[in-house]
């Protein structure tokens, strides 16, 4: 096998931060840094000559040759635009393949962990001279583009800089491992470079209306705080003149100015009224989800289409999608109905839309969704899988009571009165076969088994589930997304904040329904925890002991999970005291080799831990990414976090095996967002959101006995459904 090693250098007067795809409309090569297999590194200066070299062009030509770059999809979109049109499957690309294996993705920070010798000062003058070359010069310099003519001795460095990277991909590529990277995988990612390539259809014109909404929306809240503050802030953005003036002006010293603190705040009904209004600009003022719409704006290619929007492997471990750009893994929850939603949307785009909401903020933070719609002839087909995770979990975990519950929710009545099992109805959808289904008062329809939600607080207080409120349910649904993974009360805590559950309330409801053997458990932890001076959130002792309780109640409930997050951490920690023996935990392979230590997946693939070790305490870590300082770190993990891992890592792959099937029924993928797919197809009956639910839905050859159930919708503009 011929491989052919690649890197572009390039000009362009369109920013990198606006996307590959807008970057590359307009991108022009200068140099092409090029290796073949083990052979020497060449640098052709396209810029001093005009023809290709000939072994260059023959490899390019033959298809038999994999081509290899690092963060490739860079390097194939400019190619393309330049009109060297190169299959995907010809692609390979060390950037995804250390993702795949839980490295970054750097090729800086590969040579770094990897041991890779390179020359730091060379690094530094090269990554100047990319400055200098790759992107307009400054508006103050006389010169606007440096070029070889302009700076020809700092050309002739950058032409021998271009081929550092060839060198150190060569040597990356041969330390790093390939179990992640092939096969199925491999065939996953050229899919996933075929959804990025085809991207979703903008509504720019909804994308402008917004940004100027904002604008307009930001000058009257600052005037009005400017009238609040008697000029002391002129800004509700201004973040540390705001706080400054709350203590000067009312003696309120706020630790933050974060979402959750102001509207704590604002709910205090004895709040002077100018203070409460203030407060509210500032929530207002700050809404930082109103940028998407400039960068929207701003990548969206010539066709109106935005591209380049997902990150395979991008999670790490996990394998999962990360968001690029508008980052739609990280849409925010609508606040308004969706019909408000619409006529906003209308008022918007003419300019009127402070004549019929009162927050534009809130508008435009609402209907971020609305700027994704369908091309003319098509429509957007939406699916989502039905709290996939938890499923996974107790699939994972061996929960039989748990498994049989979802499959009993999955089962359905018909208008004739029978009963339809969730498999046959996936069946029946991909079959194009209409179930009509008898439906409930609410419209809903009639299920054999009840919602896990209201079933997970029933199974923990012993209670039937009809008697289940609405507000419990909240709480159960708290619950099953807090204490899945090891969670306790700091978890529950996280969790109700979100969706908005005041713990004090609960507990003075809760605390007389806890059978006495939980709470006198509770109240025993609640003991040492003040004794051993652990932090108590700064919850009420009741408040506390309800959430406690809540904890212990649900792992007694589950017992196969409960005891599925010790075995997995023995297992794990066994694995790394004795490299190359295997150890089974439940479905669950788990081995070290060499540096690594893997958990083979019932699909097959790996999760991958790097450098594992075992403190004197026995307590489990390896090397990765810390989320915060975002620098390669030792981290800690333990059983409740790597049940998190393989639980979110089995259902992205659930979600990820169907996708090959989508595309061949004629359902074109443009994006995925967490567990939904967004499809455009063919404005027709045939494609619809149930049959998309079906294929969605399809349990996996590896996953027998797993209940899946998916559903969706049918629109020309995507929203949360």
């Amino acid at each position: 096998m011929t491989v052919l090693w690649l890197d572009l250098e390039t000009y362009s007067a369109v920013p990198i931060t606006n996307g590959t795809h807008a970057y590359a409309e307009g991108a022009e090569i200068m140099l092409f840094a090029y290796a073949i297999d083990d052979g020497p590194v060449q640098v052709w200066d396209c810029t001093a000559r005009p023809l290709m070299p000939d072994d260059l062009a023959d490899a390019l030509d033959d298809p038999t040759v994999i081509l290899y770059a690092h963060n490739s999809h860079f390097d194939r979109t400019v190619l393309w635009h330049c009109g060297y049109r190169l299959p995907r499957e010809r692609w390979r690309d060390t950037m995804v393949k250390a993702l795949a294996h839980s490295l970054p993705g750097s090729l800086g920070d590969l040579c770094d962990i990897l041991k890779i010798p390179t020359d730091k000062a060379k690094d530094k003058a090269g990554r100047q001279l990319i400055m200098l070359f790759c992107k307009p010069r400054p508006a103050t310099s006389k010169v606007r583009r440096a070029t070889r003519e302009t700076h020809p001795a700092e050309w002739a460095k950058f032409v021998e800089y271009a081929g550092l990277d060839i060198e150190a991909m060569r040597a990356i590529d041969k330390k790093l491992p390939a179990w992640n990277y092939q096969a199925g995988e491999l065939a996953l990612w050229h899919l996933d470079q075929a959804i990025n390539d085809r991207g979703v259809m903008v509504d720019t014109d909804l994308a402008h209306a917004a940004i100027r909404a904002v604008e307009r929306a930001q000058k009257v809240l600052a005037h009005r705080t400017n009238e609040l503050t008697d000029g002391a802030v002129q800004a509700a953005t201004q973040r540390d003149a705001m706080l400054r003036h709350l203590v000067a002006a009312y003696g309120i010293d706020l630790p933050d100015m974060q979402q959750s603190t102001l509207e704590r705040r604002i709910a205090d009904p004895d709040l002077p009224a100018e203070l409460r209004e203030l407060l509210a600009i500032r929530l207002q003022a700050s809404t930082t989800s109103t940028s998407k719409y400039k960068t929207l704006a701003k990548a969206v290619s010539s066709d109106g289409r935005l591209r380049g929007t997902l990150q395979f492997n991008g999670a790490s471990r996990t394998g999962r999608w990360a968001g690029r750009l508008f980052q739609p893994q990280n849409l925010p929850r609508p606040v308004l109905k969706q019909a408000a939603i619409d006529q906003g949307i209308a008022a918007l785009k003419a300019d009127c839309e402070d004549l019929l909401f009162g927050n534009v903020m809130e508008l435009t933070s609402s209907a971020i969704r609305g700027c994704i719609v369908a091309p003319k002839g098509k429509k957007l087909v939406v699916a989502d899988l039905s709290n996939i995770e938890g499923r996974v979990l107790a699939f994972l975990a061996g929960e039989e009571w748990k498994l049989q519950a979802f499959a009993d929710f999955d089962t359905v009545q018909t208008e004739g009165g029978e009963w339809i099992t969730g498999t046959e109805l996936v069946a029946a959808y991909l079959e194009r076969r209409p179930v009509p289904l008898a439906l409930d008062a609410k419209g809903e329809p009639i299920r054999k088994g009840h919602d896990l939600y209201k079933l997970a607080y029933a199974k923990s207080f012993g209670i039937q589930p009809e008697a289940v409120s609405k507000d419990n349910r909240q709480v159960g649904k708290v619950q099953e997304l807090a204490l899945g993974y090891e969670g306790g009360v700091g978890a529950f805590l996280t969790f109700a904040a979100a969706y908005s559950i005041d713990l004090e309330a609960m507990g003075e409801q809760a605390i007389g329904a806890i059978p006495d053997a939980i709470l006198g458990e509770a109240t025993r932890a609640l003991e040492w925890t003040k004794q051993q001076k652990r932090p108590t959130f700064g919850l009420s002792d009741r408040a506390w002991l309800v959430c406690d309780s809540f904890k212990r109640s649900w792992r007694y409930a589950h017992p196969a999970i409960s005891s599925f997050w010790k075995d997995l951490e023995e297992a794990a920690r066994m694995a790394v005291m004795r490299p190359g023996v295997t150890y089974e935990c439940r479905m669950l392979k788990l081995r070290r080799d060499g540096a690594w230590l893997r958990i083979r997946l019932p699909s097959g693939r790996f999760l991958c831990y790097p450098s594992p070790q075992l403190d004197d305490a026995g307590k489990l870590s390896y090397m990765g990414v810390n989320q915060y300082s975002r620098k390669w770190s030792r981290l800690k993990t333990y059983g409740g976090k790597l049940a998190e891992n393989v639980t979110q890592a089995a259902s992205r792959d659930v979600l990820a095996g169907n996708m090959p099937a989508i595309e061949a029924a004629g359902y074109q993928i443009v994006l995925s967002v967490h567990d939904e797919n967004i499809t455009e197809a063919e404005d027709r009956d045939e494609f619809n959101a149930d049959h998309l639910a079906g294929l969605m839905a399809t349990t996996p050859t590896w996953a027998k006995g797993l209940p899946l159930a998916a559903a969706g919708f049918e629109a020309y503009r995507y929203r949360k459904d």
